[in-house]
């Protein structure tokens, strides 16, 4: 079940009082339990590419000098070798463009668990470890995922091209790497590519299709665990004695990342977004422990909080979030 230290403890000595959350995330070692086995093997069988996927994507050289010597000698030779070359880059690119379609399916599965049925956030949070473990993953592959897209252009200029030279020429060389590409599916694939934060974009729309596709549970249910969950993960950052439960220091990271994610997720579900006054999570503390981190570890995932939320921009945002994150 992982190391539980204690449930959400509420300080009832006022109508108001403030919520202390010191529930321990086991990150590290979580295991389903009967009732989350299900849908835990089902997320399982996606992520167990993750890694593989990631490193295509931080790999990814691109065919840019091919592509350049084929525009400039445009001869059957020159051709040939570039497009050798392009196939099995649109090979990876398809792979990773149909791990997303995975993850759109699992997603509302795995919300489902975590947000349905009448325990609240908490109780999912200290039950269901193990499917919270699996969104953990899922967060922080996304993050990675679109950080490394963002510093790889060569990937649309090498399908545009790879597009380009199948519509001209339809019988050059051989496609046997790539597969059927059809054009709805190349059109999909681009769309997806030209999106900045394109498994971002997929995350949050599985999240919303998710609300919207079960109106028999209240979006607050699925904001309120994404916001709890997020809350918990700043408070056992925040406190020595759980981060000293972490058996491995990249769990720090994760959780700092998983942490983000959360608030970026949140802010794209939510109505009114992450930044307005009332929403369920702690933005000020977030960027504050983000800003006590190397910077090297904290600029990334400030500028995630810059640059792919929905709302921080927005008029309702307070002015102090504002310069906090443009600080």
């Amino acid at each position: 079940m992982g190391k539980l230290l204690s449930l959400l403890a509420r300080d009832d000595s006022t109508c108001c009082a403030p919520q202390r959350y010191e529930v321990f995330l086991d990150f590290e070692n979580a295991a389903p339990t009967d009732t989350e086995r299900d849908v835990y093997e089902d997320v399982q069988r996606v992520l167990k590419d993750s890694e593989s996927v990631l490193e295509e994507i931080q790999n990814y050289k691109g065919a840019g000098k091919e592509i350049r010597e084929a525009i400039a000698m445009p001869v059957p030779e020159v051709q040939q070798r570039a497009w050798s070359v392009v196939c099995p880059l649109v090979a990876k690119v398809r792979r990773c463009y149909e791990f997303s379609r995975e993850l759109e399916r699992v997603v509302p599965r795995l919300l489902g668990k975590l947000c349905g049925g009448s325990m609240s956030p908490t109780q999912h949070l200290e039950t269901q470890q193990a499917l919270v473990k699996q969104l953990a993953e899922i967060l922080e592959f996304v993050l990675k995922f679109d950080e490394y897209k963002m510093k790889t252009p060569a990937i649309q200029n090498d399908f545009s091209y790879y597009r380009r030279t199948v519509s001209r020429q339809q019988n050059i060389g051989s496609a046997a790497n790539v597969g059927t590409i059809n054009s709805d599916l190349a059109n999909r694939m681009s769309l997806f590519y030209a999106h900045p934060t394109p498994m971002l974009k997929v995350l949050s729309e599985a999240t919303s299709t998710f609300v919207k596709d079960n109106a028999d549970i209240p979006v607050e249910n699925t904001t309120e665990t994404l916001g709890t969950m997020a809350k918990v993960c700043l408070r056992m950052l925040e406190n020595p004695k759980l981060v000293g439960q972490f058996e491995h220091e990249e769990t720090y990271h994760l959780v700092l990342r998983v942490m983000v994610g959360l608030v970026i997720l949140y802010d794209h579900v939510h109505p009114v977004g992450a930044f307005a006054r009332g929403a369920h999570v702690d933005v000020k503390g977030c960027v504050r422990l983000l800003q006590s981190q190397p910077p090297a570890r904290a600029e990334p995932l400030l500028n995630a909080l810059r640059y792919t939320t929905k709302h921080l921009n927005e008029e309702n945002t307070p002015k102090n979030i504002k310069n906090l994150l443009a600080a």
